[in-house]
């Protein structure tokens, strides 16, 4: 436990003022936690700096006092990496909001950490151009912390993850160092890439604090198609005939009950009368009569296989939008549960046996319990959802859980697949590291996070102990 010193303490007030450096109890509960709630908050303080210049100034007087930061962005984490509960400081970048620059020759935009996702796509499409990277906390995660975890979300298919779209960053290391990497360059072959080091690095290496990313053009008139599914082992079926006939912007998935609990909860519609075990939401390029004549062949094979079931097509972008809240508001509907998470993946070929042995091993494990699944089956990542009853308390639960945890993760290991798909490690899964990563990969970023941050002060405990 880290504390703050009186010395500490009247040097942040100075530097940052009252407004931003808080103490109070609600300013540390509020900054101090992600969306888990498996760990108490229990800052020591938090501050909220303007510049890279008062970034590098908290680091640097952090550093001499001994004092851990948690470096915290909108908070939407899932895995615990921005949670501060050993008296840490917690140096949230909200403050650190500005787009800074929209060059649309290089079709780039630059701007601070603190900026938020959807502040940074709605100023791509002010210049007609898109930030493809997009998720269901788009409108309050902030994309310091998108780096930091290496975020995917609903258009990995077509786009792929954070990292294929930041071409520069600014990063303060431990030591109060800047790093300016890449400087936007679109070709540098000039030794270690030290920006795709920090990229899912989750804060351990050091603060990021601006980015220049990478836009693209829009998807021409994108159009969404839910399909009810029999089986598992349909999904990947469906998957195969629609690739093979029509490029995907995203294919997603999810469970009858993760349906049931968003149309409860957030006033939505059923997508038909129809109640299958699975359903699946494809979204693709609409460019005329083609394309409409390919999805109906492709639809028409599917339930003559038996592997579709119903089947209902977006005819406006309001029912676009509809269709997608039945997928994207399972996140934010199953949060008064408090899941128990986990964020797995495996090869995209491999998913069918995955899906399978993993399904074996929760229908034995916990019978008694509502299991919600959800994911983006497309890139091989299933999202597996435990809810918590009311009448249990949050430790025994997690405690369960945890238990037959090592069991889905020995599972996933022998299919050559991660304990974490794009949420990170961070406190509730530094256990399971090895399951995903050899002793020799954990050995070598130890050393890694050593050069960056001698002092163990930029996020520790986090992905792996010191």
């Amino acid at each position: 436990m880290t504390t703050l010193s009186p010395e500490l303490s009247a040097h942040l007030f100075t530097l940052l003022g009252e407004q931003r450096f808080l103490t109070d109890a609600d300013s540390l509960q509020h900054y101090g936690r992600d969306w888990t709630r498996f760990a108490d908050p229990a800052p020591c303080a938090v501050v909220l700096p303007e510049t890279v210049e008062e970034v590098q100034a908290i680091v640097r007087a952090a550093r001499a006092a001994g004092v851990a930061i948690v470096p915290s962005g909108g908070r939407t984490g899932l895995s615990g990496g921005a949670v501060a509960s050993n008296g840490e400081l917690v140096m949230a970048l909200d403050r650190m909001n500005k787009v800074l620059e929209v060059n649309t020759v290089d079709r780039s935009l630059r701007c601070q950490a603190g900026t938020i996702t959807e502040v940074i796509q709605n100023t791509a499409i002010d210049h007609d151009l898109i930030y493809p990277v997009d998720f269901a906390s788009s409108g309050s995660s902030q994309i310091g912390g998108n780096i930091a975890t290496n975020a995917g979300g609903i258009q990995v298919i077509r786009y792929g993850m954070t990292r294929d779209w930041v071409s520069g960053l600014k990063v303060v290391t431990g030591t109060g160092e800047l790093l300016d990497l890449n400087r936007g360059l679109m070709k540098n072959n000039t030794g270690f890439d030290l920006r795709h080091l920090i990229t899912g690095s989750e804060g351990t290496l050091g603060i990021i604090v601006e980015a220049t990313l990478q836009l693209t053009q829009p998807a021409t008139n994108p159009q969404v198609i839910v399909l009810g599914l029999p089986s598992m082992d349909a999904i990947m079926a469906v998957l195969q005939a629609f690739q093979a006939k029509l490029p995907l912007l995203a294919y997603e998935f999810f469970s009858e009950l993760a349906l049931q609990k968003v149309v409860e909860h957030q006033g939505l519609k059923r997508p038909f009368e129809g109640i299958t075990p699975f359903y699946a939401l494809l979204e693709y390029e609409h460019r005329g009569q083609d394309t409409d004549d390919a999805v109906m062949a492709i639809v028409e094979t599917c339930m003559t296989e038996g592997w579709v079931e119903d089947a209902v097509l977006s005819q406006s972008e309001a029912q676009r939008r509809g269709l997608w809240r039945l997928r994207e508001d399972i996140s934010e509907t199953i949060a008064r549960w408090t899941p128990y998470k986990n964020d797995i993946s495996t090869t995209v070929a491999r998913v069918p046996g995955f899906l399978a042995k993993v399904d074996a091993i929760v229908a034995a494990r916990y019978p008694d319990l509502e299991v919600v699944w959800f994911g983006h089956i497309g890139d091989g990542n299933l999202h597996l959802n435990i809810l918590k009853p009311e009448d249990v308390s949050v430790a025994d639960f997690q405690m369960r859980c945890k238990q037959v945890s090592s069991e889905i993760f020995a599972a996933i290991q022998e299919m050559g697949g991660s304990v974490s798909a794009e949420h990170g490690v961070g406190l509730l899964k530094k256990d399971f590291l090895h399951y995903s990563r050899a002793e020799e990969e954990i050995a070598i970023m130890r050393g890694i996070k050593n050069v960056f941050d001698p002092d163990n002060i930029m996020n520790p405990g986090k992905i792996f102990d010191a």
